[in-house]
């Protein structure tokens, strides 16, 4: 198991974050073989659509350099002459072939791994200007050594790859001493083209390998420590502790705003000891009574305490206080199956409230 500088054995996959993080940085599973692949494939097939412009170019600038060979002067005006026409020759020749190799190099990394432009990669890093961490990397980390053994690897399957092809078209060239010119350059081409699709067959299985490997090797130097999952849970969903202390402060500022509302209810129902529900009910505002505090024990007591400061009716009734508790929020009305024994109640305190009204008024 791989381990980080901890000694932790990293034996978690990476998460969505931890990737997302590296593939930022420019940490991705890609195979520079897909590349080489892509490049030459395109090459030859790029030569093998242009030949004919190609040799078209070739022969031009040829008979114009040696057409004027026995009248040359060297001076700057046929340098610069000469100059342009090499310039010419190079941007309508091999620019385009060029050009063509650049843009499908870049398709074959967006093919592996999707298109993403980091900066971060770009970063200038002074750790990478440390001449003996340079030269330990180079020559003796395990990663200079996979490479070489890949680069041996590669050369040779392709070289006896290659000697198989070429003792066998040996076996056929021998017979061109009866071929015509015009044959002779046929077989060349044929020779050719059969020889570089083959080569490109055997380096696509390479390549598709490499890729494999690169892949399994990226997501296991990107595993992670249980630890290490831990510390990003918090990071991402915050610290338990944080989080606790949070609701706390949340609850609290909850409570003391319900404790806030008591002093406006219309009456508080308890069990007497365990529940207390303290109910406001505004006839037109409201289409049924809501619960504007509730509690249980010792917070059940506090509310007791208020409504009883500011005069609220307190009615006992141990299995509708239960019910209400149960079935309602601060700030809920209350269901329609408790509607008839919470109306009964309402309606006696406010009849009390009517009576000492008008005594009041007498």
């Amino acid at each position: 198991m791989a381990e980080n500088s901890d000694g932790q054995e990293k034996t978690e996959q990476a998460t969505g974050k931890r990737l997302q993080e590296a593939r930022d940085k420019g940490q991705v599973a890609k195979s520079t073989e897909i590349n080489s692949l892509a490049i030459f494939v395109t090459g030859m097939f790029l030569l093998y659509l242009s030949q004919q412009l190609l040799s078209g170019q070739i022969s031009k600038l040829t008979i114009y350099i040696f057409s004027s060979l026995d009248t040359l002067e060297i001076n700057t005006a046929v340098i610069n002459d000469y100059a342009l026409s090499a310039y010419f020759f190079f941007v309508l020749t091999l620019a385009p072939v060029l050009g063509g190799l650049v843009v499908i190099g870049l398709v074959a990394s967006i093919a592996q791994v999707g298109f993403k432009f980091s900066t971060k990669a770009l970063e200038p890093k002074f750790s990478k200007f440390n001449v003996l961490k340079g030269i330990k990397n180079l020559f003796f980390s395990s990663r200079s050594f996979v490479e070489l053994a890949k680069s041996i690897f590669k050369l040779t399957v392709i070289s006896l790859f290659t000697y198989i092809v070429l003792e066998e078209l040996i076996t056929g060239a021998s017979k061109l001493v009866d071929y015509s010119v015009d044959e002779t350059v046929i077989f060349m081409i044929d020779a050719a083209y059969s020889l570089i699709w083959k080569i490109a067959i055997v380096y696509a299985l390479i390549a598709a390998s490499d890729l494999i490997f690169q892949r399994k090797k990226h997501y296991k130097e990107m595993m992670m420590t249980k630890q290490e999952i831990k510390e990003e849970g918090k990071q991402t969903e915050g610290d338990p502790l944080i989080k606790s202390k949070i609701r706390e402060i949340q609850y609290a500022a909850a409570r003391n705003r319900m404790m806030k509302d008591i002093p406006t209810a219309d009456v508080v129902i308890t069990n007497p000891t365990h529940f207390a529900v303290a109910l406001k009910y505004e006839p037109g505002a409201s289409s049924a009574p809501k619960v504007v505090a509730k509690g249980m024990d010792s917070l059940a007591q506090r509310i007791k305490k208020i409504a009883i400061e500011n005069n609220i009716p307190i009615h006992e009734d141990v299995a509708l206080a239960h019910a209400l508790y149960r079935a309602c929020d601060v700030g809920d009305e209350i269901p329609t199956s408790l509607f008839k024994a919470v109306a009964q109640i309402l309606a006696y305190i406010f009849q009390l409230k009517n009576m000492k009204k008008k005594k009041s008024i007498v």
